[in-house]
């Protein structure tokens, strides 16, 4: 018996949006969530919140005909709980099984697919004269931005998924979308540069040095090279070359913003081993030493750093996005601080994980690979993993 053909039940199941589940974890309310899915998925990938406590019992082991006390156990009897498995067929089940029992359960709409569909707009408080908002993904840490000046707007590390909101947004504020600008070849996620540049005839663009990877796009594309500007209304973009998570990284500072990709972000900095694995991750982690020194603590202690991830580890800034200022980083981030050597050795020592499906999603962002919309949207699901390990990296 599969998830898609599970007995019926006369039990009607209340189901809770991801927002609204959403809401609750960031107003601090204690919650329980039953995992339906098994435990390797539910280990790698799972909905977090400082008041968020989880019990994981595969949906298939509440199948059986007779089913012992001892399931029951973890599971609170006296306050609502969310059910959720992946996409949420078997754990509206499960839910109105266990309503069937006396629980107060309720099923997360559309399971892990559902919260991962939500997308979070914050306008960051920066000293220029453009409007710069981040884009939050909380299910997998992805952050993209918008920049709108007049008219014009651009979109830095877009992703596929969401490419509609980009122009949407800009509409909104009585402007269109001119760029679609990428950091760098992602591992992570889908790019939506290819997407807006087909759909909305945005200009795409991507590091000069990010072409050698081997770019094999079917839209028309420009490059940028390190020192290059772009315009939007009376606003420049500027790149900044910063190769270490691969060799095409590029920072981009708009005003007192650094756009900093996956090269520095406020809890962590990048893994070096993506590109040409773990025979090429010390050579990648000297060049991401650096880049950091050389090309991006370099810059006032009062700008804005902007990158493309948060982890959990992360703590949102008063304006509610995810940036800290560079002078904050140095005094708190220990790998900032390091001799280059000692920074090599650490950055290797505790990598975690790969992103799941990473080979499959650079070779899309490449465009050696095509991935229709559902495959796109699966292949991205789960954590990013793009940061080395978190931890001893602040004090």
């Amino acid at each position: 018996m599969t998830a898609l053909d599970l007995p019926e039940l006369d039990t009607d199941v209340p189901v809770i949006e991801p927002e609204t589940l959403k809401e609750r974890i960031d107003d601090g309310e204690s919650l329980t969530i039953l995992d339906n899915r098994v435990q390797s998925e539910h280990e790698e990938w799972r909905i977090e919140g400082e008041n968020v406590s989880h019990v994981n019992i595969p949906y298939f082991e509440f199948l059986d005909d007779d089913l012992g006390e001892d399931l029951f156990e973890d599971l609170p009897e006296d306050e609502e709980f969310v059910v959720l498995c992946a996409k949420g067929s078997s754990s509206e089940y499960v839910a109105g099984l266990l309503i069937e029992e006396g629980y107060d359960a309720v099923a997360l709409e559309r399971g892990m697919n559902g919260w991962a569909s939500i997308y979070e707009y914050t306008e960051l408080d920066t000293d220029g004269d453009a409007v710069v908002a981040q884009y939050q993904r909380p299910s997998s840490g992805c952050l993209a931005y918008l920049i709108v000046d007049g008219d014009e707007a651009a979109v830095v590390d877009p992703l596929r998924y969401f490419s509609d909101e980009y122009v949407q947004d800009a509409k909104a504020m009585g402007a269109e979308l001119k760029y679609a600008i990428d950091t760098h070849i992602h591992a992570d996620h889908i790019s939506g540069v290819r997407t807006l540049v087909e759909d909305e005839g945005v200009t795409g663009i991507i590091p000069e040095a990010a072409e050698d990877r081997g770019v094999d796009y079917d839209v028309e594309y420009e490059t940028i090279a390190d020192g290059e500007t772009l315009t939007i209304g009376d606003t420049d973009l500027e790149a900044i070359h910063t190769p270490g998570h691969t060799t095409g990284m590029t920072t981009y500072k708009v005003d007192n913003v650094l756009f900093t990709g996956d090269g520095l972000f406020i809890e962590s900095v990048a893994r070096p081993d993506l590109e040409d694995g773990d025979e090429g991750a010390p050579d990648a982690a000297g060049m991401l030493y650096d880049s950091l020194q050389e090309r991006v603590l370099s810059h006032d202690d009062d700008d804005i750093v902007a990158s493309a991830h948060f982890s959990d580890a992360a703590n949102p800034a008063d304006d509610g996005s995810y940036t800290a200022t560079l002078g904050e980083l140095k005094d708190t981030m220990d790998a900032l601080s390091m001799p280059k050597e000692e920074f090599v050795e650490f950055i290797l020592s505790d990598m975690p994980p790969r992103p799941a499906n990473y080979v499959d999603i650079i070779e899309t962002n490449l465009g050696v690979q095509e991935s229709d919309d559902d495959r796109a949207f699966e292949l991205e699901l789960g954590p990013n993993n793009c940061a080395a390990s978190n931890e001893a990296l602040t004090n």
